[in-house]
């Protein structure tokens, strides 16, 4: 039985995104790119998610709901910025109200450029992320048998 998996869980957040990586994330559940064939499912609540994908930059209203996002996942968990503003604000990045990506304010494991990233690259980090995780889990169990 030991070596049965879990299904990893994901949760997308928004942060001030224009929705064209909203909509591209969307695209990857269609039945033509099935990101769920990788045995992920799809939650809303951040203390069931290893995964996070965000789209859009951070700004100061939405930097402590990153934050909270962040700190009520379980270890391991692994964060993927999704599109150019959430690597490094973007377009916006210049704008006033723009603190930056989304590493301004909490760690970030997997970056995903574009501007729509595509759905074939939101995949690709997705899959990187489900190894990420798997290593991360590795490392937890081991340093929990010591």
């Amino acid at each position: 039985m030991s070596d049965v998996k879990k299904s990893p869980w994901i949760m997308h957040y928004d942060g001030t995104s224009c929705n064209g990586c909203d909509i591209e994330v969307l695209a990857c559940l269609t039945p033509l790119y099935d990101v769920e064939r990788f045995g992920v499912i799809n939650t809303g609540n951040p203390k069931h998610a290893d995964i996070l994908l965000i789209t859009g930059a951070v700004n100061d209203q939405n930097k402590d709901v990153v934050k909270q996002l962040y700190e009520q996942m379980t270890e391991p968990k692994v964060v993927c910025a999704i599109g150019i503003c959430a690597c490094n604000g973007g377009v916006f990045k210049d704008c006033y109200n723009i603190l930056g990506g989304v590493d301004k304010v909490i760690p970030v494991d997997i970056y995903v450029p574009g501007c729509a990233a595509r759905p074939e690259s939101i995949i690709d980090g997705v899959v990187k992320s489900l190894d990420l995780l798997e290593e991360k889990s590795k490392k937890l169990r081991e340093a929990n048998n010591k």
